[in-house]
């Protein structure tokens, strides 16, 4: 269902409109919104609308200029969700919504169509329920009250979505939990499960064991980052705040992304050989309580220290060659503090291609520089020219090593000398804002 409602009010009657937009506000910030130019002019003189999601208002111009039919024709084509036309009580003029047009319009695309406040709350209503939101819950993630942010997403969700509580258990996968759930979906009545979201609330662990099960399927992921390091919402844009993320889960914009399989195993974010896996490995649980995101700082600097090169063969897409590594970075999804990730600035999650980054250090000190190269071409965004830095982009890698190393997949710890990993284009549909869309 779309997420975009079509405002229109004539001129002098606009304050009915006002009045509603500004008692479901909270609501509407979830929404985009296109409204006739008579509207947005009204709506900018007031400081309650500020926040809107207001679409460039020439999309639909005037109501004298035609702004109700061009409503009509959006509705037609299915790219509205509702329409909110209110027009005024006495004989129909010039320079009001036709009605008319507007009810055979949303008559045949079977949209909701509202001309007065009370059947505009049922609309608003009706919008929300008819999307549910199986919300996957870690209580142990994060440092924050686990019971006191599950009642506040609750109470930011649940006036527009249909929301099922699943919480993770120690005993039992996520991703078996995930499993369920989509079951669950794909067993509802025919057309229904495309209005059904699993919305994975924790950290990047429970964010890649639900994408990675949801992978391949038509159902949205919905993100709500609890975590220490919330790599996967930082590198969408996903707002780190509850009300933030609750907001575009509202709006409903979905994006289809990349995954890979590294080993067969699904894969989100990264996996990293060498100076990676070593930095995740020292991060503990007990650390990152302590600590937050500077764990990972500290850890990282334990496993500059100690760090060993290795010799590792390259496959790539077909191509093979052999080098010593400290560190072998593989990324789908990564934002720019995943630092041995950013070879070339920016890491893209939609362009059906692994970002590949191989440190060759022969010393401390050249490690220290790699890493100062790798840091500022994340900030500027651009490809880094460092001589110890190899950076390429591929389809697939083969990484053979000589001797078994320690390997991270998305967090998750494993010893191998043999690593596989191929991307999967466009194979995970993911609610994120609109701004991040391509």
């Amino acid at each position: 269902m779309s997420a975009t409602l079509v405002l229109l009010a004539e001129a002098m009657g606009t304050e009915p409109l006002l009045a509603w937009l500004e008692r479901h506000r909270a609501v509407l910030a979830g929404y985009r919104l296109l409204a006739n130019s008579e509207l947005v002019a009204a709506m900018a003189s007031r400081p309650a609308l500020t926040g809107l999601s207001l679409s460039d208002q020439a999309e639909l111009g005037s109501l004298a200029g035609g702004a109700d039919i061009r409503a009509a024709g959006l509705v037609l084509s299915g790219e509205v969700g509702a329409v909110v036309a209110f027009p005024a009580a006495a004989s129909p003029a010039p320079g009001q919504p036709d009605a008319a047009l507007l009810i055979r319009a949303c008559a045949i695309a079977h949209t909701p169509l509202a001309l007065n406040p009370a059947s505009a709350d049922l609309a608003l209503r009706g919008l929300g329920r008819s999307r549910l939101a199986y919300l996957l819950f870690n209580p142990v993630a994060g440092t924050g009250d686990a019971a006191a942010d599950l009642a506040r997403i609750r109470s930011l969700l649940e006036p527009q979505l249909l929301v099922t509580v699943v919480l993770t258990r120690a005993d039992v996968d996520p991703a078996e939990q995930t499993r369920e759930l989509v079951g669950l979906i794909e067993a509802r009545a025919e057309g229904a499960a495309s209005t059904a979201m699993v919305v994975a609330c924790g950290g990047d662990g429970t964010v890649s064991a639900a994408a990675g099960v949801l992978a391949g399927t038509t159902i949205p992921l919905g993100v709500i980052p609890r975590g220490t390091a919330n790599a996967f919402a930082t590198a969408l844009g996903i707002p780190l705040d509850l009300p933030g993320a609750c907001r575009v889960l509202l709006a409903g914009h979905e994006r289809r992304l990349d995954t890979a399989l590294c080993n067969d195993t699904p894969m989100v974010l990264l996996a990293g050989l060498g100076f990676e896996a070593g930095m995740v490995e020292r991060a503990s649980r007990e650390l990152k309580s302590r600590f937050g995101t500077l764990a990972y700082v500290l850890a990282g600097a334990q496993q500059l220290l100690s760090q060993q090169p290795f010799n590792a063969r390259l496959t790539i897409d077909g191509s093979t060659s052999e080098l010593q590594a400290a560190a072998i970075t593989v990324a789908n999804v990564a934002p720019g503090t995943s630092v041995l990730a950013q070879g070339f600035g920016e890491v893209l999650p939609d362009d059906g291609l692994l970002e590949v980054t191989v440190a060759t250090p022969a010393s401390r000190l050249q490690g220290l520089n790699a890493l100062g190269a790798l840091m500022a071409s994340a900030v500027v965004q651009s490809p880094t020219s460092h001589p110890d830095l190899l950076c390429l982009r591929a389809r697939e890698i083969q990484i053979d090593t000589d001797a078994p190393q320690k390997l991270v997949i998305d967090g998750e710890m494993v010893t191998t000398a043999s690593v596989d990993i191929r991307c999967c284009p466009a194979s995970l549909s993911v609610i994120t804002p609109l701004a991040a869309a391509p």
